[in-house]
């Protein structure tokens, strides 16, 4: 495997649990990001161990998600939330504050927050 995929400079799979683990948190008890925390079932194991098999394939690592789920289209997994820009802004709340949170290096973090939003825009299916 390359050492210079984002799933190793992010630390493998140790620092993508981290990540996952400290944004559901985030998620859970930022008052600001109950709106889509209130998209997600009331137990977010499921939830956390779905972002972090996506997330291990989609930063260059294993292709956890793939292999257990298939392709995860995700636009069409999200269709059934409404995803304002609102919501995609408070998804990313969480995701960046949870990238500081577990230490991701500057440059590193830049990349990512970048490509996140790029996704986390493309779930918007809402009008504001």
């Amino acid at each position: 495997m390359n050492d210079n995929t984002h799933y190793q400079r992010i630390g493998s799979e140790a620092g993508i649990r981290a990540l996952v683990e400290r944004f559901y948190e985030l998620m859970d008890t930022l008052p600001e990001t109950q709106t889509i925390r209130q998209m997600h079932a009331k137990d977010l194991r499921i939830s956390q161990e779905k972002l972090f098999m996506f997330l291990s394939g989609w930063l260059g690592g294993p292709q956890l998600y793939t292999e257990k789920y298939g392709h995860p289209r995700l636009r069409q997994r999200h269709l059934p939330f409404a995803i304002d820009s609102s919501a995609r802004d408070q998804w990313m709340q969480c995701m960046v504050q949870a990238m500081k949170d577990v230490g991701i290096e500057p440059e590193l973090r830049k990349e990512l927050e970048a490509a996140f939003f790029k996704t986390a825009d493309f779930m918007r299916n809402k009008a504001d």
